[in-house]
This record gives C-alpha cells, sequence and structure tokens, in this order.
C-alpha cells in the first residue's frame, strides 16, 4: 500500500484574516427612474438574475476596473 503524502495545511489565522479582508462593510445607495428600473428588472427577468446586488457589483466593478487599466499613469 503507497504512503501517503503529508500535505501541509494552511494556517487558520491566515485564513481568518483573508475572509476579515473580504467582509463588505461598506455601504452605498443607489436610486433609480421608474424607467431604469424597469430595464433593470426586465434584464434581470430575461437573463434569470435572482441576486440584482451581485449584478450591480459585478458591472460597476467592471466598469472601474477597466477605466483604471485603461488609464494607468505614464512616465512620459
Amino acid at each position: 500500500m503507497a504512503r501517503k503524502r503529508k500535505i501541509p495545511g494552511v494556517d487558520p489565522a491566515y485564513l481568518e484574516k483573508q475572509k476579515a479582508a473580504l467582509l463588505r462593510k461598506n455601504r452605498y445607495v443607489l436610486y433609480f427612474n421608474d424607467s431604469e428600473m424597469a430595464a433593470v428588472d426586465e434584464y434581470c427577468s430575461r437573463f434569470k438574475v435572482h441576486a440584482k446586488a451581485v449584478l450591480f457589483r459585478e458591472a460597476i466593478m467592471s466598469k472601474i476596473l477597466s477605466e483604471l487599466e485603461e488609464n494607468h499613469p505614464t512616465l512620459f
């Protein structure tokens, strides 16, 4: 029978630190007019989106990160 190799475990303190870093504790409120909300509802029903918060977070962060990447500072 083959001997099992011991895989070194991950430090539990490190895991707790990583978990704490991902905790969302900042709030931001968005207001939509009726036509914007109708568009969001139509999108969610058409593409079977159940969590609107995830949709908004991903859309906003992808826009922000792409803008930052395109407009990074240059030396000259």
